[in-house]
């Protein structure tokens, strides 16, 4: 049986004791059912992982042995999705898997095709819950960070985000010169180790936001022949990304 991972977002000594109580009481008690003795493995989002013996327990709290301390090796290749809202629960999908799929950072935004457009206080309320999806997506691969979810933005917002040193990719099923392998295969991008590929909604980009994207400078390509569903699309560059700068494909010893 696999030990138990849980997201504390706090980093600790080995040797040491801590205490976790509220919501973590409840999940390791009532939830995971563990006893004094039981081990259980705590990651920090910050690249280390503790694994620990439950010592006791409180009314109130839960104390844990840091037996030991070990850093996960955080990938040096960091991909940012920018994914325009799609239309139902499909975002938390993405979210989710795109955690799995590595993404470091995952930005929603609404652009003019957009139909989901949530707004103040909604809005607000979805970010908090897609960051608790992508935490319980990290615990449960494996990961030694948690990716940032960012608020709602606008597409103009969107576009700003990148700094000079990111390669800027759009994907646009309209794209009839450049496809994704020319682009990742082209020396000039051979060193490229940090990307921001934006997705579009179900209706795709308008022409004038492409052209606005490459203005910004973003390059505009094609994923191939089939064009895929803005749920699917995400999935298939992270991939593609990840396997050409050696993370997929590969086994290495993770822990130290």
């Amino acid at each position: 049986m696999a030990i138990p991972r849980i997201y504390n977002p706090r980093e600790l000594d080995e040797g040491t004791s801590s205490e976790l109580s509220g919501e973590y009481l409840t999940y390791i008690k009532d939830v995971l059912r563990l006893r004094e003795g039981d081990e259980l493995i705590l990651f920090d989002g910050m690249g280390h992982e503790y694994s620990t013996v439950i010592r006791d327990f409180s009314s109130r709290s839960v104390c844990l042995n840091i037996i030991r301390k070990g850093e996960i090796r955080l990938p040096d290749t960091r991909i940012t999705l920018a994914q325009s809202l799609p239309k139902g629960g499909k975002i938390e999908m993405i979210i989710q898997k795109s955690t799995e799929l590595g993404a470091s950072r995952i930005v929603p935004f609404i652009s003019s095709r957009s139909i989901s457009r949530p707004a103040g206080t909604r809005a607000t309320g979805k970010a908090a819950r897609w960051r608790k999806i992508a935490v319980e997506a990290s615990r449960q691969c494996g990961r030694g960070d948690v990716p940032e979810v960012s608020e709602i933005v606008s597409f103009d917002e969107m576009l700003n985000i990148p700094d000079g040193r990111t390669l800027r990719i759009i994907l646009w099923e309209a794209e009839a010169e450049l496809g994704i392998r020319e682009i990742l295969t082209d020396e000039k991008h051979a060193g490229a180790d940090s990307f921001f590929i934006v997705v579009g909604p179900e209706g795709g980009f308008s022409w004038e936001e492409i052209e606005k994207a490459r203005q910004r400078g973003f390059i505009s390509a094609s994923l191939g022949r089939l064009i895929l569903r803005t749920e699917t699309a995400p999935l298939a560059i992270l991939s593609i990304i990840q396997y050409e700068k050696g993370v997929f494909g590969t086994v290495k010893e993770a822990i130290k």
